[in-house]
């Protein structure tokens, strides 16, 4: 019996992981999670919600969780491991990865990626199209890079930040746990965890 790999979340980061995934595994059936949109057929794929895909016969289950809030993608992966349901890599064929690159389970790494060298990145990583981490990054848990993200070497990065698209981290500086970085920003300083930053160069967002 074929394995069955569920791409949770249909939305457009599902849309995008799943066909990477069909590249890496032609042999195994490939299906949509989704709780709100459960019934349809999205791009030739079911949609199920998560009852129902529990439920599903199969020889083997992993999935990927295609959600790009890294809070809610750590809520999912915590609801796999309970159901003893592994995690599986999306990754697509134009991602470089060069020497001494340790990343977590779970990863989706999106078309034309870079990670080069003396990299340790942790569970459930988020990469979208064109981002690229430089030498010598320590990344943690549930961090999402948002397309063309660009973090330089020396960079460390707390566990379930988000990093925006276009954004620019200098070389060296620390991302605090939690932490957002607007689209575009530049980042010059450290960013403590939980604050979110905007702008160029980037600054607190005043909460009114």
């Amino acid at each position: 019996m074929t394995r069955l790999i569920g791409v949770y979340g249909a939305s457009g980061c599902g849309r995008g992981i799943l066909p990477l995934l069909r590249a890496q595994y032609p042999k195994d059936r490939l299906v949509f999670i989704d709780d709100t949109l459960c019934g349809q057929t999205i791009n030739g794929h079911r949609v199920l919600n998560w009852a129902a895909f529990l439920q599903q016969e199969a020889g083997e289950k992993a999935v990927s969780i295609a959600v790009a809030a890294p809070k809610r993608r750590q809520r999912l992966a915590e609801k796999a491991a309970t159901a003893n349901i592994s995690l599986i890599e999306a990754r697509a064929g134009s991602v470089v990865q060069m020497d001494a690159v340790e990343i977590g389970v779970g990863a989706c790494l999106s078309p034309f990626v870079s990670l080069t060298s003396n990299i340790r990145i942790g569970r459930c990583f988020h990469a979208n199209l064109y981002a690229y981490v430089e030498h010598d990054c320590h990344l943690g848990d549930y961090v999402t890079l948002a397309p063309a993200a660009k973090v330089n070497g020396n960079i460390s990065i707390g566990d379930q930040a988000y990093i925006g698209a276009g954004a620019v981290l200098r070389q060296g500086i620390a991302i605090g746990a939690g932490a957002i970085i607007g689209m575009g920003a530049v980042v010059t300083r450290d960013v403590p965890a939980g604050e979110t930053v905007a702008g160029n160069p980037a600054k607190p967002l005043i909460k009114i």
